[in-house]
């Protein structure tokens, strides 16, 4: 199997190499727009049970298929000691979010996640010195805000993990053979456009009016402080609670539909959840904490946001190379041989590496070595 990443250096392609060649027909653009549609009714009328209904229904099995993506499309980089180390990182900001909230719980997760970011960094710029000092530079700023506004950064946090998609999904259209404009487009239009309108207040004649109970406790927490009051809450909970369904629309139903190939390689990293076990673990840790939240929904809502942390804090490192540009991390070797040996063990023929070929090793004679 051909490497996911370009070797640091190399300087050859963009990383990770956009994977197999894929012609879209109409059903996924008419499900995404569907499904917009869908989830922008429900986030006027009743944003408050799509909120929570949603987090019951579909919470930790995303969480699960995140996972599992990111994991294998990002194999090259979510390996080795960075990987550890990440999870050694995140490990703490759960404990954190178990700790009843307080203001040094608060710091210590705020300074954990720059941890995480300053990880990745080192990992990934060690041989660009002036864009590591850059980062770090940008980095200590960034923390220092969040440090001294910690409402605000944790509000925003929310906000910033529904929209992650978007670039996942940019970097998933590079492989589409045509239609790529336009898929993008109707990407940008459920992630920034319809927020756009519902915050902007244009939609309040449809929005509704229903204070008070959880509807003012959410709106509490997904407002920047300074900005709530009674007609801006329900905005901006309507707003989290149309982007956490379109969030489930893409690590639900699109991604593991038309990017298999990263589940995949999944399976050959932890073969104990190959195939379907992946989501019936997804599907029965869902029931668990859908009864939880039947009986008390703010201890359930404790306990998802500390599970949930790996999958919200792992996404940001692989973000943050895709956006600078990184090549491929440290675990790129290991990754690539896990890769090639979830193929051999289904028969596939794995490509011999380019260097390997010219050296003159045996390169059999399969579909693969035709082209």
């Amino acid at each position: 199997m051909a490497s996911t990443g370009i070797r640091a250096g190399a300087g050859a392609g963009p990383w990770p190499a956009p994977g197999p060649v894929v012609r879209l027909g109409g059903a996924p653009f008419a499900g995404f727009a569907l499904s917009a549609a869908l989830a922008l009714v429900l986030a006027l009328r009743a944003p408050t049970a799509l909120a929570v209904l949603g987090l019951a229904a579909f919470g930790l099995l995303h969480n699960v298929l995140e996972l599992r993506y990111v994991a294998g499309r990002f194999a090259a980089v979510l390996a080795g000691p960075l990987l550890r180390l990440l999870l050694a990182l995140v490990t703490g900001i759960v404990l954190c979010r178990l700790l009843p909230p307080s203001r040094l719980s608060q710091s210590a997760e705020i300074l954990l996640a720059y941890g995480l970011l300053a990880a990745a960094c080192w990992y990934g710029l060690r041989g660009r010195p002036r864009l590591l000092v850059a980062a770090g530079v940008g980095l200590t700023g960034a923390g220092a805000a969040s440090l001294a506004f910690p409402a605000y950064h944790f509000v925003a946090l929310a906000h910033l993990h529904n929209v992650v998609p978007l670039l996942f999904l940019a970097e998933w259209s590079r492989r589409l053979a045509r239609g790529r404009a336009a898929f993008l487009v109707l990407q940008f239009g459920w992630v920034l456009l319809v927020p756009g309108l519902l915050s902007s207040g244009l939609l309040d004649g449809w929005l509704s009016q229903r204070p008070g109970g959880w509807t003012d406790r959410l709106a509490a927490v997904y407002t920047p402080p300074g900005w709530l009051t009674p007609q801006v809450g329900l905005r901006f909970l309507a707003v989290f609670a149309f982007l956490q369904t379109m969030h489930y629309v893409v690590w639900v139903w699109f991604l593991p539909r038309y990017a298999p190939e990263a589940a995949e390689r999944f399976d050959a990293r932890v073969p104990g959840l190959r195939g379907g076990r992946a989501w019936a673990l997804g599907m029965g840790a869902g029931a668990l904490l859908a009864l939880l939240f039947a009986v008390d929904y703010a201890q359930g809502r404790s306990v998802y946001a500390a599970l949930a942390s790996y999958h919200a804090y792992l996404e940001f490192p692989v973000l943050l190379m895709l956006v600078l540009g990184l090549r491929e991390g440290p675990g790129a070797d290991r990754a690539d041989r896990a890769g090639q040996a979830g193929q051999a063990d289904r028969g596939v023929p794995t490509r011999v590496p380019t260097r390997a070929r010219s050296e003159g090793a045996p390169t059999g004679c399969g579909r693969d070595e035709r082209r």
